[in-house]
């Protein structure tokens, strides 16, 4: 009797447990212990293009706008967290990355206030990059996962822009880098094949192009890809495939 009253006590508990907040109605919740949280395995970097931190943080707050990240760097170097890093924060839009098309879902991004226009400031640097040694500690980020918003979205967007110090940032461990490239690739190499296999989406080519030359030679050019070029992007390739 004792044994059918406590079965009958616990499936009523278990009825009427509350359901977590923003799921399911009409359901019955039985938590489970067997789950753990979504791990983001990518960085995405952008500029707020704005003239102070104030303005990018009404922006980044306004429901109305539809617009978050996980958090943003003031020029001075203040970092404020805006989205739990667990949750799926609105940074990067309609984006394409070596086959990934959700990068919202696989990301923390990261906004840096600038106008696009200027140097990055060394404190926002200093704590950028503090910022990024926690990041990859929890998550285990790969060094080549490191990105811009101007990779992963070639045809609509440019930030964090040429000036951004992606060379310093590498030699952190943060994105790839290639310091001394051979004089030329090889002689069938395909620089097209090679954007798409380092990641980017080639379908519209020349913005293909310049993601790669904002990132990696703080150039914005359109143009096919010169011999020295191409010899950087085979570099680069070989240390994607040496880190993978």
């Amino acid at each position: 009797m004792r044994r059918g009253l406590a079965v009958l006590l616990l499936a009523t508990l278990a009825a009427c447990a509350p359901l977590p907040p923003g799921q399911g109605h009409g359901v019955q919740w039985q938590p489970s212990p067997s789950f753990d949280q979504r791990r983001p395995n990518f960085i995405i970097l952008h500029q707020t293009s704005n003239d102070n931190a104030a303005t990018a943080l009404a922006t980044l707050t306004d429901p109305q706008r539809k617009v978050s990240a996980h958090y943003l760097i003031g020029r001075d170097g203040a970092v404020v967290q805006l989205v739990d890093e667990s949750a799926r924060a609105w940074h990067a839009g309609e984006s394409w990355w070596g086959g990934t098309t959700d990068l919202n879902s696989a990301s923390i991004g990261i906004e840096l206030d600038n106008t696009g226009d200027e140097a990055f400031a060394e404190a926002q640097i200093v704590a950028l990059l503090a910022l990024l040694d926690g990041l990859r500690t929890r998550y285990r980020i790969p060094s080549g996962n490191y990105l811009a918003h101007g990779d992963i979205a070639p045809a609509r967007k440019v930030d964090p822009g040429r000036l951004f110090p992606w060379q310093r940032l590498a030699g952190h461990g943060f994105g790839l880098w290639c310091e001394t490239p051979p004089a030329t690739a090889p002689a069938a190499f395909d620089a097209m094949l090679g954007l798409q296999a380092l990641g980017y989406d080639v379908v519209v080519a020349a913005a293909a192009r310049q993601a790669f030359r904002r990132h990696f030679t703080g150039s914005d050019d359109a143009g096919e890809l010169t011999p020295g070029e191409q010899a950087l992007l085979h570099c680069l390739l070989q240390k994607k495939a040496a880190r993978q």
